[in-house]
């Protein structure tokens, strides 16, 4: 592959038609703070960004145990994208569980949006379901969550365990990034990311697709992540030498393969 430079303004100048906007969506139990060091390095190239806190993430005052549909966990993400001018050019990222809540938007606003890409992020074109759509390659979590009740004992919310946050999530990340992220991540909604079903809207086959795996995800293993790109092909598959954390042990390759990404996808 060539070279992908990112131009100073991003494609963005005031006269410009269109305004490349990058969208990070975080997984579960982490936030749009995941993202600072790739928000950095896109911002100091020109380009905007945002990101966004899901339902009871990052710094959102709700519980995560009170939220027990998927549509309402990724509301705040629709809603955001529902208010951006027709200008913004929307380049959506979505990590690891981040994954199903691009494809949600996908489906529902699909003509907003330039290109999805799913970094070691769950891609299931209609959600979870019957067909073991995750059973391939998958760890066996259960010693490593913990998993709060909800009134009828379904389980509500979920956490991973403090002392599998690293050995999991950030085996080749700065020990000061994982270490601020123990002191940030939050319980997520694990009821709502169990029943999250799409039906495909007319323009989802329209958004443009790129997989960027992460080789040596202890979370969402390789397998499963090769699974996911045989069951849905996207447009592009690109390939980091990273745990599943990315933004924080891969920053400026991860950072690379996003220009990489958005070059390979024409302009509308």
């Amino acid at each position: 592959m060539g070279e992908v430079v990112a131009n100073n303004n991003g494609g963005g100048e005031r006269d410009s038609p269109v305004s490349p906007h990058f969208v990070l969506v975080h997984g579960i139990w982490h936030g749009g703070w995941c993202w600072y060091k790739i928000r950095c390095l896109l911002e100091s190239s020109g380009y905007k960004v945002s990101c966004p806190d899901l339902k009871s993430a990052g710094i959102h005052p709700s519980d995560a145990a009170s939220v027990l549909t998927f549509d309402d966990y990724n509301q705040p993400l629709i809603d955001f994208l529902s208010t951006l001018p027709p200008h913004d050019q929307v380049i959506l990222v979505g990590h690891s569980a981040g994954g199903m809540s691009v494809t949600d938007a996908i489906h529902k606003l699909g003509k907003k949006i330039h290109v999805a890409i799913y970094v070691g992020a769950t891609m299931l074109r209609f959600g979870f379901s019957t067909d073991l759509d995750m059973q391939e390659g998958s760890p066996d979590l259960s010693d490593e969550l913990e998993i709060v009740l909800g009134p009828d004992q379904l389980p509500t919310s979920c956490f991973l365990k403090k002392e599998f946050q690293r050995k999991l999530m950030y085996n080749l990340s700065p020990l000061e990034d994982s270490i601020l992220a123990t002191m940030l991540l939050r319980p997520g909604p694990l009821m709502a990311l169990q029943q999250a079903r799409f039906s495909e809207g007319p323009e989802a086959e329209q958004v443009k697709r790129v997989y960027i795996k992460t080789l040596h995800d202890r979370v969402l293993t390789p397998e499963q992540q090769d699974a996911m790109v045989r069951r849905w092909p996207p447009s592009q598959v690109f390939a980091l030498e990273s745990d599943h954390s990315p933004f924080f042990s891969t920053p400026v390759q991860l950072f690379t393969y996003l220009l990489k990404a958005i070059a390979s996808i024409p302009s509308n």
